[in-house]
Parts: C-alpha cells; structure tokens; sequence
C-alpha cells in the first residue's frame, strides 16, 4: 500500500451468497480524494460500498485500510434511502444524534458536547433549520442533508454515500452537491460517493471509479471522463 492511500482492494469479488456481482477488483483509494463510484444502475455500486464498510463480506480479496494515528479510520455511511419506519417520530436532531453513539458508552447520556457536535454538523450540512422537524416528514432532499449531517457527527475519516442524489429534484440535487464539496474542501475528507449520474461526477468530483459489465477503471476524471472514453466505455453518443 502506498503511502497516501487510504483504502486498497486486492482481488476483491462481492457478490451475494455465491454469485459475484463483481470479480478481481483490484484498486486503490487516494487520502483526501473526492472520488466517484460510477456506473449503470445494477452494475455493483451498492454492492461495492457494502463490501467496504464491512456490511456484506467480500466472497474472495483483502479489503485493507490506512490507519489514521494509529487505529483503524472511522466511517460514515450515508445510505441511498432511509430505513426510518415513518411510525417513530423521530426529530432530525435525534437522528443525527445516532451518529455519536459509537462514542457514548452503553448506558451512559449523550453529554452536552456530544448534542453541540451534532448541532454543528446539521449546520455543516445546510441542515441547521430542519433539527426539530420530524425526519419522516421532510423532503428527499432534506432527508439527505440530516443523513449526511448523521455521518459527519461519527467523525469519520473516510465518508461514503451510495447515491445521495438519486430521486430528487435538480434544486436539490445541486444543494447536496455543493454541501459535500465545500465540506471536502474545508476538511480534505475522504469521500467515495457512488453515482449513475454521469453530469455529477463529471462536475463535482476529482478521482473515478468506473464500473461497466463487471469490469473497473479508475483514474483522474480529466483522463476518464474524456468523451472518447465516455463513448467506448458506456456506448454512448455524444452530440
């Protein structure tokens, strides 16, 4: 591993029970990139993200991290919808409050710095206004921004989002966008962000990881993302 990567795969295959979704994948992760996981709808992106969080184990492969100060990194996961039952009345601020629970030991009190943490991370995320509102009944988009706000509040030094754009309108879409872009600037944070959107990727994020029948590459998006490529890779026109 080299030095300033944070994450490596190394023959990884993922997949369910024994079908794998996607075979020798080997890449790795630079520290403090902003990368994009990208590919068709079905091509493994979810699959993947849950590999590397450790939620569903790799078939075959080593999935290794960089430690940060020595101790494994932390990770933020924003999934692509919440699994909030409607039926738990649940205020935003109480589900970004889950974020700190890994620090809270059990039968303690969340303490009042751990409740401002969270406060400043539904305000990293342009969430602040929507802390005492009922998460189940906000907007896809609003949703998002406490999810993500949830993820900061873990700390982590590796922050992962499986389509954290996907069913919301182009308004929204941006406001997400331009959220986890000022936070990578202000925190070099490394963020993987999985995507079918190809406009996103190609606006908002600087390394590619391109899934396409079952096959990766990877690279800077000005050496990818060129229309040639675009073209071969996905079979599209461009006009």
């Amino acid at each position: 591993m080299t030095g300033d990567s944070l994450l490596t795969l190394d023959q990884v295959a993922v997949g369910y029970g024994r079908h794998a979704v996607l075979s020798d994948v080997n890449l790795t992760l630079p520290r403090g990139s902003f990368s994009g996981l990208l590919g068709a709808n079905g091509s493994g992106k979810s699959t993947l993200i849950k590999s590397i969080l450790g939620i569903l184990p790799p078939l075959t492969g080593r999935v290794e991290f960089a430690s940060e100060a020595g101790r494994a990194p932390a990770l933020g996961y924003v999934p692509q919808r919440d699994v909030f039952d409607p039926v738990y009345l649940l205020s935003s601020f109480e589900v970004v409050l889950m974020g700190t629970c890994g620090r809270v030991r059990p039968g303690r009190r969340i303490d009042a710095a751990e409740k401002e943490w969270a406060r400043q991370c539904l305000r990293e995320a342009g969430a602040e206004q929507l802390s005492e509102q009922m998460f189940a009944q906000l907007s896809g988009g609003q949703k998002q921004r406490v999810l993500i706000a949830r993820a900061l509040a873990t700390k982590p030094d590796f922050l992962l989002l499986d389509e954290p754009t996907a069913g919301i309108d182009a308004t929204a879409r941006q406001s997400i966008m331009d959220v986890l872009r000022e936070i990578h600037a202000r925190q070099r944070l490394t963020i993987l962000m999985a995507s079918h959107d190809l406009l996103v990727v190609r606006t908002y994020v600087e390394h590619v990881i391109w899934l396409h029948q079952g096959r990766i590459q990877q690279g800077p998006v000005s050496q990818l993302l060129t229309p040639a490529n675009i073209e071969e890779i996905l079979d599209l026109e461009m006009h």
